[in-house]
């Protein structure tokens, strides 16, 4: 029982320490509801920002790309233009983490 009660206020005190709650907030709460606004347009470009840079999703588009040329779905100078366009977006992608 216990752990269970820890394991609570270790939830809540990292929930406190990313919206940053303190004693001024319990004192003028008028400014919680622009945290939360400031919290969640902060974890919305986190997220935003994981999904573009996902290099996964295009390297598994390249391999469906080839397996289509491959079955001939698609001829070869579609699969080239493609390939490129793709190969672009991973070359701009890694570019972005290295200057981050």
């Amino acid at each position: 029982m216990k752990e269970s009660s820890n394991k609570r206020y270790s939830n809540v005190e990292a929930n406190n320490e990313d919206l940053n709650i303190g004693l001024l907030d319990i004192v003028f709460p008028i400014f919680l509801p622009i945290k939360g606004i400031h919290f969640i347009s902060k974890k919305l470009s986190e997220m935003a920002e994981e999904d573009i840079t996902d290099t996964s999703r295009i390297q598994e588009e390249l391999l469906e790309l080839q397996m289509r040329y491959e079955m001939e779905e698609i001829t070869e100078e579609e699969y080239d233009k493609k390939e490129k366009k793709l190969l672009n977006r991973l070359e701009a992608i890694r570019k972005y983490k290295e200057k981050k």
